[in-house]
This record gives structure tokens, C-alpha cells and sequence, in this order.
């Protein structure tokens, strides 16, 4: 086992908007550069996380690991790809939700030995029984590198590997201990192993290469840029083996009730990415349509907030009859600088980030589109920055119901006092924001837009209503005391 780190600065901010917990990929693949195809399939999901990257590379006999805090193009260089050399392997992009994001500890792939043998393992997701699992493995005389859920389950995965001396049997007993969100790509010298939890709150997807090689991703997406053909998804409850005698799967657990992250449709999943069978794209464009017929506006513009309020700005515009534009151009690097701004320039806030189009949007009354209010702030900056461009009026349509509710499952949304729907009606967040109007998508017109039914999502965020049973004293963290607004 070889475990390196390259040399990269630490990361800033947490956005004004919920985040993801991160992004998985795995491929065995023998005669093909696994190492550039985890890469680039990293590259593809560095929207889920962008705090520290890591890959982990094996040929059989040995496993090494190259991570570190920072952008995947700026952990790995051509000479970190030289030297992860074999048939298979995982890769991780990290959003921490649990576990501080300064520390190169909780990095991933996470590394643990089993015996002789090692596991790597990266995971997306966050399980609600960590600490009980925790307080149980350090009183069996495990001791922790890193403050992730993450290593709880490689340790699990460990201990229950020696007493069945079988790693699909170590995986099994795991799946049936841990409880929430997890999609895992796990692998050893010889093999890579990929599970996900009974409700299937986090997306995870098998494709094949031209080659005849296999991947597994946290998105579709991901398998397009290593040309790698969609085979199915990863059933919920599900483990697959992939090694020498090809692909082996079982139901480790039962399925549960189905639960898919309903944001993953609004905002988190690529727009070229398709989850369900339902392209991204299509289904924040029917938002948008949804969103024009619910609530109209008279006005010159639709405009976007890029980049996943464009193709329901592109919706909105097509149901209403009213033009679309480009009025925001996104400066798609200051975000993701290691260089923090000064105070002066930090105050400027969204203007970082996003410019206005003056010649565009001056002397128009605006419908501009986003997909969440989450705390308000940046909302409120984007309204008072399109003003300050010379917008008359700027009407605010949200593809997504008002977020009332913390999520425990993977997506930072803090505590519930920070989420500005929780105690605010829609009038006063309007005020709060200084909008002309704002709307909401309700939940019937969001879940339609996928094709499905309700009873197939996670909506806690949006209803309270959790498909998997949170522990009091993880609630406590998160909840407020009183109840909040309807």
C-alpha cells in the first residue's frame, strides 16, 4: 500500500445554497490507463464536491493512493497519473457534511487494512447512526484518522471482513448496521465492489467502456466523458462485485421504499445527466414550464441564474411566450480559488460570481429563474445586483417549493433557524430579498416534471417528512424548538 499527497491549498467558503456530499466513480477496466479514466470521470462530477479529490489505483498486488484538499486539476498532475499504475480503481470529490473540510484526514478514498490486505473505499452520503457506531468500534479497540462517516464504514467493512474472512460477507454485515445515505465504491488489490443504501437516496450508476472494462459513477455524466455506455443503475440494497470472473451482484438488503434525492433534479445532478430514465435537462425545462403556467408574469425577459436556472429559464420562456436571454454571464473560476478576496472584495458578495449583461436586462422587467432559496442572502444580492444593472422590475420564479426542513442525508442545509422558508412566509421572504414578486414551484409540479411519483423521492427538505428515521439527538443538532411557519 502507498498512501502520497500531492501539494495543494487549503479551500474557502461554504455558498449561499445547499451542496452536495460528493462524487464516486470506480472502474476495473485491465489493458485501459484506469488512473486517466478516473480522472476525467472525477473532472465530470466535480460539481458534487469541490474540497479535496483522491484517487486509488491496484494491479493485483498493489494499492496506491494519491488525494489531497483542492479541485481535481489541481490535486493531480501528469506525473501523479504516471504513477498510478493498474486495472482498477476509485476516485472520490469531496463536499464535507460531515467531518471539517480543512482536514486532509477526511479526504477520500478512505484506506483500511485487513490483515495483509487493504480497502479503499470513497462514499457519498451521510448515514444518521454514525455516532452510535462510532462510541461501539472505539470500545472494540478501533482508533480513528479522520472525523468522516466515511472511515465508520470502512472500519465496519474491516471488521466484519475478518470475522467472515470474506469481503462480500464484511459488506453485507456493514449494510446491515448502517442506516442513511450511501452510495460506496470499495476496492482491493484485486477487485472493486460498489453498494447502495435500501432507499437509494443517493444516485449510482454501472456503465461498461468500449473495451469491455466496467464503471461505476455517482452520474451518468461521468460515464459519457470516458465513453463508457450506461448499463443500468445500481439497485437499492444492491452489491456488485466486479473482478477476474466479471460482474457478481446480490441483494445484500432488502429495498426499502425508494427515496432519490428530489434535489438531485433541481439543482445537484449535471443537466446532460439522466437519473430514472429522465433527462436532467428535460425535466428542469417542464419545471420552468410548470412555473409559467402556475405563476405568470408580465414581463420583457426570462433570464437564468447559470448554471441550473438556465434550461428552466429556457422553459419558463417557451410556456409564457416571452423572450430569453442570456442576462448573467458566471465567472466560472473566482468560486473555485484558493486565493481568498479581501474584505472589500468579499463584501461585494454575488459579484464575484456572476456579472449582468447591462445592454441586455437595462430598462426590462426581468422573470429570473433559480432553482432554491436556501438562506436568502445571495438571492437578495442577485435581485439588488440586476436593479443596480438597470432592471425596473425583477420577479422571482424558484423551480423547487420553498426548502422549511434540514436534510440528513448527505446535503449541507445547516440548522432549520438558517433556512429562511422556516419562519418566513413567501411575502416576507419577497420583501427580504426586495423582489417584485416571488413564486414557488409546489412539490406536485416538481415531482411531475420527473416522470414519476412522490412516493419514489426524498422530500423531507420540502415537507419534513423523512423516509428514513432520524435518531432524537441527530435531530436536536438541526431542529428548531419551536414549530415552523406552514
Amino acid at each position: 500500500m502507498t498512501d502520497r499527497v500531492a501539494s495543494t491549498p487549503l479551500t474557502t467558503e461554504h455558498p449561499d445554497r445547499p451542496e452536495e456530499a460528493c462524487g464516486v466513480f470506480g472502474v476495473y477496466a485491465p489493458g485501459e490507463d484506469v488512473a486517466r479514466l478516473i480522472y476525467f470521470g472525477l473532472h465530470a462530477l466535480q460539481h458534487r464536491g469541490q474540497e479535496s479529490a483522491g484517487i486509488a489505483v491496484a494491479d493485483g498486488h498493489t494499492l496506491t493512493v494519491v488525494k489531497n484538499l483542492g479541485l481535481v486539476p489541481q490535486v493531480f498532475k501528469e506525473s501523479d497519473l504516471a504513477t498510478l499504475q493498474g486495472h482498477l480503481g476509485i476516485g472520490h470529490t469531496r463536499y464535507s457534511t460531515t467531518g471539517a473540510s480543512s482536514r486532509w484526514e477526511n479526504a477520500q478514498p478512505m484506506l483500511s487494512s485487513i490483515g495483509p490486505n487493504t480497502i479503499a473505499l470513497a462514499h457519498n452520503g451521510n448515514l444518521v447512526n454514525t455516532l452510535e457506531l462510532r462510541q461501539q468500534l472505539k470500545g472494540a479497540g478501533f482508533r480513528f484518522r479522520s472525523t468522516t462517516d466515511s472511515e465508520v464504514i470502512a472500519s465496519l467493512v474491516d471488521h466484519f471482513t475478518q470475522l467472515h474472512n470474506s469481503i462480500r460477507g464484511g459488506i453485507r454485515e456493514t449494510m446491515r448496521l448502517i442506516t442513511g445515505a450511501y452510495s460506496v465504491v470499495l476496492m482491493t488489490e484485486e477487485a472493486l465492489y460498489a453498494f447502495r443504501d435500501p432507499h437509494g437516496v443517493r444516485p449510482l450508476v454501472l456503465g461498461m467502456t468500449q473495451n469491455g472494462g466496467w464503471v461505476v459513477a455517482s452520474e451518468t455524466c461521468a460515464l459519457d466523458i470516458v465513453g463508457a455506455r450506461y448499463v443500468r443503475d445500481v439497485v437499492p440494497g444492491e452489491m456488485i462485485k466486479i473482478g477476474p470472473n466479471g460482474l457478481e451482484s446480490e441483494q445484500a438488503v432488502p429495498e426499502d421504499r425508494h427515496a432519490l434525492c428530489i434535489f438531485e433534479f433541481v439543482y445537484f445532478a449535471r443537466p446532460d445527466s439522466v437519473l430514472n430514465d429522465c433527462s436532467l435537462y428535460e425535466a428542469r425545462m417542464r419545471m420552468g414550464e410548470a412555473m409559467a403556467r402556475t405563476a405568470p408574469v408580465e414581463a420583457d425577459l426570462v433570464i437564468g441564474v447559470p448554471d441550473t436556472g438556465g434550461p428552466a429559464a429556457v422553459g419558463f420562456a417557451n410556456a409564457s411566450g416571452i423572450p430569453y436571454a442570456e442576462g448573467l454571464v458566471k465567472n466560472r473560476y473566482v468560486g473555485r480559488t484558493f486565493i481568498s478576496p479581501t474584505q472589500s472584495l468579499r463584501q461585494q458578495g454575488i459579484r464575484l460570481k456572476l456579472n449582468p449583461l447591462k445592454h441586455v436586462i437595462a430598462g426590462k422587467r426581468l422573470v429570473v429563474v433559480d432553482d432554491s432559496i436556501v438562506r436568502g442572502n445571495t438571492t437578495r444580492q442577485l435581485v439588488a445586483l440586476l436593479k443596480d444593472a438597470g432592471a425596473t422590475e425583477v420577479h422571482m420564479r424558484i423551480t423547487s417549493p420553498p426548502v422549511k426542513w434540514p436534510c440528513f442525508y448527505g446535503i449541507d442545509t445547516d440548522t432549520q433557524e438558517q433556512l429562511i422558508a422556516s419562519d418566513h412566509t413567501v411575502e416576507e421572504i419577497r420583501e427580504h430579498i426586495g423582489a417584485d414578486s416571488l413564486a414557488y414551484l409546489s412539490v406536485e409540479d416538481m415531482v411531475a416534471a420527473t416522470g414519476r411519483e412522490a412516493d419514489e423521492y426524498c422530500l423531507a427538505c420540502f415537507t419534513g417528512e423523512y423516509p428514513i428515521d432520524i435518531p432524537e439527538s441527530v435531530k436536536r443538532g438541526k431542529f428548531r424548538l419551536e414549530a415552523p411557519v406552514a
